[in-house]
């Protein structure tokens, strides 16, 4: 019998669609067949690993037990390796990252920068900077095609601009789907959800992977938000069933980096690692995220009040340099590559702006290559070079060699501790501001959105691209000090509560649309509906409910902007 007793029917025909532009040429009977088989084998496992997490939140949340290490056994105590790394994604220097379902965006990042150079790698993203709509996720596919088949190409009728894919080699593609812990639900199996996880994972393997098989091109996948080896085990098994079942995946290069960006996963790298198997190739070190997940797992204790989040920068913060430099020293134990975080700065007509936002960058991206990370992420491609150059410099002689102990994991034991800082009200001022930007920018469709926290207000800040994990980070943040009637230690006095915090948050919006050049009635509007989503979003937080703005439909949305304030 199958596993599934709905299987007996034709498996396409248990899949239901909303029709949205572009979709009908990719579901076709063939890719929902695809669909349906993965779907029955491992939607309840995904269901049950989102259990896990859950319980393991609620013993941190209850009990005051954050997650700890597992214990030792021949996965951290010997010196197997991670098969061959390909030599794509060995090579240093900078990946260019943001949605690819924004055909102008994806195209520019193709392209090369404003020295001439091109990207090492692109991070084609269906995560955090795009828009969790299946219009996104459809979108993403053909642009992703396209663009392997070097076929890309976008007409902007309001601007009158063509975008085309310039001649020559393009980066390698970092595909990044949607998580673990969303689901899609336009697309039904069954009447049931499908896993967004599984929805991009197929159709990446089976459209733009099927390409790529065929120029004999690795198919490289960035794993969002995995909380652990169990999960990594996860993807690995759907990608054995996917290559049992496509016959053009049977040779093929199949490669995943998992991010550590969740608190549980910085103890089980070892083991993340080694759980992907033949799919091993690195960690990546997702830092916004990461702060995020730490701030939801001590949201309960009132003695692990953040400071302001702007201060705590990795480089300064030693529990949060050592998680950085343990993940390195995993990677270079096991024959793996580490890639480091995001430099977010847009280009600005100022060219001191610039100059700062690039002495920034630089600093940031010095300190990573000479922890031993090889590659890094650019929000744009203005920074591409700047980015670059420290990981080019101190890694393309390949001449680094790294001192004994940054080969030991145990170098750097992983503690959670309270960052060093002020707690003044500018800082939730600012959080707040950002959160309001950014949902406005989610209500157009658009999951990432050029952000400047200190508008209007004197001094250098260049704008920073912005994404779903800075708006959850910023949301954690305001719920925490809430929670536990933060005083501010610096600046004015203020002691956070509800009031306070609806308050900044209309006085932002306020701000926002006075700097305005100009407004119309409908963007005073979307801003007005932001403020009210972002209350909603910062109220369920201080309930210790966590849920994404990514899992809300923009139904939902709407009726969350209609009903009473949530603060």
């Amino acid at each position: 019998m199958p596993a599934n007793p709905a299987a007996s029917r034709n498996a396409a025909d248990r899949v239901q669609i909303v029709p949205v532009e572009g979709g009908a040429a990719l579901f076709t009977p063939e890719f929902r067949d695809y669909l349906v088989h993965l779907c029955d084998e491992f939607t309840a496992r995904a269901h049950a690993l989102r259990v896990k997490r859950d319980e393991r939140l609620a013993r941190a949340l209850q009990q005051g037990r954050l997650p700890e290490p597992l214990p030792a056994s021949a996965i951290t105590t010997s010196d197997w390796k991670v098969p061959p790394v390909p030599k794509d994604l060995a090579t240093p220097g900078i990946e260019i990252s943001g949605p690819c379902s924004i055909t102008s965006m994806f195209i520019n990042a193709l392209n090369p920068g404003p020295e001439g150079e091109r990207a090492e790698g692109d991070l084609d993203d269906d995560e955090d900077s795009a828009g969790h709509r299946l219009i996104d996720t459809v979108r993403a596919c053909h642009n992703r095609l396209a663009a392997v088949n070097h076929e890309l190409q976008y007409t902007d009728r309001e601007r009158n601009r063509e975008y085309r894919i310039a001649p020559g080699e393009l980066p390698f593609f970092m595909h990044r789907e949607r998580g673990l812990h969303l689901d899609e639900p336009e697309v039904t199996v069954d009447g049931r959800p499908v896993s967004a996880a599984i929805l991009g994972t197929a159709l990446t393997l089976y459209y733009p992977g099927r390409a790529q098989a065929s120029r004999g091109q690795g198919i490289y996948f960035y794993l969002p938000k995995v909380d652990g080896a169990e999960e990594c085990a996860w993807y690995r098994d759907v990608f054995d069933r996917s290559r049992a079942r496509l016959p053009f995946l049977k040779d093929a290069t199949i490669r995943a980096i998992p991010l550590v960006e969740a608190l549980p996963a910085v103890y089980e790298m070892e083991e993340m690692l080694h759980a992907l198997g033949p799919y091993a190739a690195g960690l990546n070190a997702a830092r916004w995220d990461l702060k995020a997940s730490i701030f939801e797992f001590v949201m309960a204790d009132p003695n692990s009040v953040w400071p302001d989040r702007f201060g705590v920068d990795i480089k300064t913060t030693p529990f949060l340099s050592n998680i950085f430099r343990r993940l390195v020293a995993v990677c270079l134990k096991h024959g793996a590559v580490p890639i480091g975080g995001m430099a977010t700065a847009l280009p600005n007509p100022d060219p001191e702006v610039n100059r700062v936002a690039a002495e920034s960058i630089k600093a940031d991206k010095v300190w990573e290559a000479e922890q031993g990370f090889i590659r890094a992420w650019v929000a744009h491609i203005f920074h591409m070079k700047t980015a670059a150059e420290p990981f080019k410099r101190v890694h393309g002689s390949g001449t680094w060699k790294p001192r004994p102990e940054m080969v030991k994991p145990e170098s750097y034991p992983v503690r959670i501790e309270v960052p060093a800082g002020p707690i003044t009200l500018e800082g939730t001022r600012r959080n707040a501001r950002m959160v309001i930007e950014y949902v406005e920018a989610w209500l157009q469709g658009r999951g990432a959105k050029g952000i400047d926290s200190l508008a209007g207000k004197p001094g250098v800040h260049p704008a920073l691209m912005e994404d779903l994990a800075t708006g959850r980070m910023s949301v954690a943040q305001i719920a925490q000090r809430i929670r536990h009637s933060a005083r501010t230690n610096q600046g004015p006095a203020a002691t956070h509560d509800a009031a306070l915090v609806k308050r900044l948050l209309q006085e932002e919006c306020d701000d926002i649309l006075r700097l305005m050049k100009s407004s119309d009635a409908q963007t005073e509007e979307r801003y007005r509906k932001a403020v009210k989503i972002a209350q909603r979003w910062i109220k369920n937080y201080t309930d210790l409910d966590y849920r994404s703005l990514g899992s809300y439909t923009r139904a939902d949305l709407d009726r969350i902007a209609a009903a009473p304030a949530a603060l």
